[in-house]
């Protein structure tokens, strides 16, 4: 079994900043990328970033600028810095992963969510 573990989230102010982390632990050979979705109450899930094994990202309009993915291979360890944190950033952020398995299979994997939350 793979399991995403997050860590980082809270409350605070506009133009604030967070950190997220997100590590993956289990069978894992290897991870072929990593990245970060949000979901707002009433919206769809929706892309934030994403960085593959090699160190391409690829991030969505609205936090280009502002937020910064980045990774530990060594550590299957993924990253989310969010600066200038605007009130429409609230979201439940999810990490997932696309794992190659010791067992030669490739799983596609969600954690369970941190709460982000942008307010005066």
């Amino acid at each position: 079994q793979v399991q995403l573990v997050e860590s980082g989230g809270g409350l605070v102010q506009p133009g604030g900043s967070l950190r997220l982390s997100c590590a993956a632990s289990g069978s894992i050979f290897s991870i072929a990328a990593m990245g970060w979705y949000r979901q707002a109450p009433g919206k769809q899930r929706e892309l934030v970033a994403r960085i593959t094994s090699g160190g391409s990202t690829n991030y969505a309009d609205s936090v280009k600028g502002r937020f910064t993915i980045s990774s530990d291979n060594a550590k299957n360890t993924v990253y989310l810095q969010l600066n200038s944190l605007k009130p429409e950033d609230t979201a439940v952020y999810y990490c997932d992963a696309n794992v190659l398995r010791i067992t030669g299979a490739r799983i596609h994997y969600w954690g369970q969510g941190t709460q982000v939350t942008v307010s005066s």
